[in-house]
């Protein structure tokens, strides 16, 4: 059966390293939006179409996946994967293509994070984005670890509170 793999956390937590070496372990076809964003872009992180952009490889990748997945291929996605829900979402998809889904997650404290994005700013080449040490503090407030249930391969799309309903 065929096996997506999500490359959950932040900038700096080691996600493109980890699915390099996954990649290069199981041929999965590892897809990686700021390889290509940069190449089509250069380092746009301040342009007023970035976010837009980044959708667009994204969704585009998810084609590409998605055709691979449903030949029974492996796909490795290293999109970040934020949210609870957005995890979700994607294993619900690759359920759809007949694929398993699986969270590749490495919890790394904030404070390790600044230092590992401080150092690759400095010596940004080619595939990377210059990102603020404020910019990572702000993704911090918003990113939702993964739970014991998706590491283990078991996800379920968070219930709505109450506020979320109006």
């Amino acid at each position: 059966m065929a096996l997506l793999t999500l490359m959950v956390g932040l900038p700096g937590s080691g996600k493109t390293t980890r699915a390099i070496a996954l990649a290069a372990k199981t041929g999965a076809l590892r897809l990686t939006p700021d390889e290509w964003q940069t190449r089509l872009f250069a380092d746009d992180m301040h342009h007023p179409d970035h976010d837009k952009r980044h959708d667009m490889v994204e969704a585009i990748m998810w084609d590409v996946a998605s055709h691979v997945l449903s030949c029974g291929g492996d796909v490795i996605l290293d999109f970040g994967f934020w949210s609870r829900a957005e995890r979700a979402g994607f294993a619900e998809k690759a359920r759809a293509l007949g694929a398993d889904c699986q969270v590749q997650y490495e919890d790394v404290p904030l404070t390790e994070l600044e230092a590992r994005v401080t150092r690759r700013n400095e010596h940004v080449a080619g595939n990377h984005f210059v990102i603020p040490v404020t910019k990572l503090r702000e993704w911090a407030k918003l990113f939702e670890p993964p739970e014991a249930d998706e590491l283990a391969g078991k996800f379920s799309r968070p219930k709505p509170s109450s506020s979320d309903s109006h």
